[in-house]
């Protein structure tokens, strides 16, 4: 009988199985099961790896959900951090309503209508309009049958004053329809349009308008027949025959003073104020205009502010769990984290700021029983509406020059408190620009200064106006919005922030564990190569042995019989 000796691990004890016939004793061995349980032996450690990467990709996961968070919250708190109201900056403080009144005989909303864009300058106006810009209209005499042919050919040039012509052709088989089409495919260049009117069932007439206000149309004939003459529509000496609508001008006054527009679509009277005149105003009326900061869009904005600070607060606060027994709940993948503790605190101690004579407790805000903020609506009214500057001031960051000739242009939400700009202008009028002796932090334009990317002077931008060099002395003050913003801004920025960090060292311990894990793997593949080789061997001298033990047990059955 042969001998097996093998690993004393419960795993491979189960692996040997014997078994008696009569007085013959048989050991078979279940080879896999014991190859299996020597490798296990080898890849437990891989095991222990794994779990190690699954805790590390929970944490992964944990801070990529606070910096989603976070993100958010420095999206709804861009616009309340800046103060200043242009072009550049999308501020929330720059949302404009506009309210419109009349006196005399005049409703308001037949005379004008208004589109206000952000950053227009507040005030009052009055408007009173003398006349409305009209296009030119003319009009041919009668034809039978817009569908007969008009039995004409040649080319005549159509236009308008001062714009381009282009060339129509009229063949003998076109009709009036086909006239107006021919006409039409031509607007775009010469922004005359046609059209024709039915006057009764056997008289249909083409009238000529122009696209564009106080324009005169221009006509002429450049070969063959003279299609427009013969239409009515010029007379021989090549005038209009008869004129529906004049062209003219708009003419109105702002605040008293007269002015003159080619269109009734006047953009470029008040800045960031577009309006269309719809009619006259009779004489002693007029329509006031009154625009003013809309308070109601930044109550919107910081209610979104809200609403992304307590996402923030909760998520950390359920990362802060405690089980029944007292220990770290097993979904507070995050308990302890430092930089998520720092980052709320930070946050919380920006809450509690008093600029000028203001705190979040003026605009309404305040904590709940949970340190949820709350927005009271009726409070924050208020003070936008007695204190709009206050606000301004104590959510945005606020920057100021010392010299009337730098105006600010626009700020970030971080710049440094105070510093002073040297300008030097040479004899061409070319700006220099210093901070400190250091020419490298601003870029010059024209007449533009612009902070560089890198520096903390990224996202300033100034205009200088005087032809004389100076040193000017720039201040700042961050507002509680502004504040909040660096803060979410610089720990969830997925190149530089601090949670992308924290990520990224638990991934690059995450692929040196998977590359621990591949190596056992590895070593334990050879390990169990070698083992089907060498039981391989035990099989076969087992085999031979027990052909052996059969031969000798039949020759001994043999020898006795």
């Amino acid at each position: 009988m042969a001998t097996v000796t093998s690993s004393t691990s419960a795993a491979a004890t189960a692996a040997l199985a014997t078994t008696t016939s009569g007085t013959k004793t048989t050991t078979s061995v279940d080879w896999d099961a014991l190859i299996e349980a020597q490798v296990a032996t080898k890849t437990a450690a891989a095991t222990t790896i794994q779990t190690s990467i699954t805790a590390n990709e929970a944490k992964i996961s944990a801070y990529q959900q606070l910096q989603t968070l976070l993100t958010t919250l420095t999206t709804d708190t861009t616009s309340l951090s800046k103060s200043i109201v242009n072009s550049l900056s999308s501020s929330a403080y720059g949302a404009r309503s506009a309210t419109i009144t009349s006196t005399g005989d005049v409703s308001a909303s037949s005379a004008v209508s208004m589109a206000i864009s952000n950053g227009a300058a507040t005030g009052d106006h009055t408007l009173t309009v003398t006349q409305i810009a009209t296009a030119h209209k003319v009009i041919g005499t009668a034809v039978a049958d817009k569908s007969a042919d008009l039995g004409l050919a040649g080319i005549f040039s159509i236009g308008l004053e001062g714009g381009t012509s282009a060339d129509i052709s009229i063949t003998s088989g076109m009709t009036l329809e086909d006239l107006v089409d021919t006409i039409n495919a031509q607007t775009s260049t010469t922004n005359v349009q046609a059209s024709i009117i039915q006057i009764s069932s056997n008289q249909y007439e083409m009238i000529l308008s122009a696209t564009e206000d106080n324009a005169n149309i221009t006509t002429s004939v450049v070969s063959g027949d003279d299609a427009l003459t013969t239409l009515g529509v010029t007379n021989s000496s090549g005038a209009f025959t008869d004129v529906l609508q004049e062209p003219q001008p708009a003419i109105f006054s702002v605040d008293g003073i007269t002015l003159t527009r080619d269109t009734n679509n006047v953009t470029d009277v008040l800045s960031g104020v577009s309006f269309s005149l719809l009619q006259s105003t009779p004489s002693g009326s007029t329509v006031n205009i009154s625009i003013e900061a809309d308070t109601s869009s930044i109550q919107t904005v910081l209610q979104q502010f809200v609403t992304s600070y307590n996402a923030v607060r909760d998520y950390v606060t359920s990362q802060q769990t405690l089980s029944s027994s007292g220990t770290a709940d097993s979904s507070a993948v995050l308990f302890g984290d430092s930089t998520m503790r720092s980052v709320m605190t930070q946050m919380e101690q920006v809450l509690n700021s008093i600029i000028g004579d203001l705190s979040m407790t003026d605009l309404g805000l305040s904590f709940s029983d949970t340190n949820d903020l709350v927005l009271d609506t009726s409070t924050l009214a208020t003070t936008l509406a007695d204190n709009l500057d206050g606000v301004i001031a104590l959510l945005a960051t606020k920057t100021t020059s010392s010299s009337g000739a730098l105006a600010v242009v626009n700020t970030s939400s971080s710049p440094p408190s105070s510093f002073v700009m040297d300008i030097a202008v040479d004899s061409s009028g070319a700006l220099s620009v210093s901070v400190g002796g250091d020419s490298s932090l601003f870029t010059v334009s024209g007449q533009t200064i612009i902070g560089k990317a890198g520096t903390i002077y990224s996202g300033m931008a100034f205009t200088y106006s005087s032809t004389s060099s100076a040193s000017v002395t720039i201040k700042s003050t961050t507002g509680i919005a502004a504040q909040i913003n660096a803060i979410a801004s610089a720990a969830s920025n997925e190149n530089t922030g601090s949670l992308q960090d924290l990520i990224t060292n638990l991934q690059s311990q995450d692929d040196r564990m998977e590359q621990q894990i591949d190596d056992i793997n590895e070593r334990a593949a050879v390990y169990r190569a070698m083992l089907v080789t060498q039981y391989a061997k035990y099989q076969s001298a087992i085999s031979s042995a027990n052909s052996t033990l059969d031969y000798l047990s039949a020759l001994l059955n043999a020898s006795s019989d």
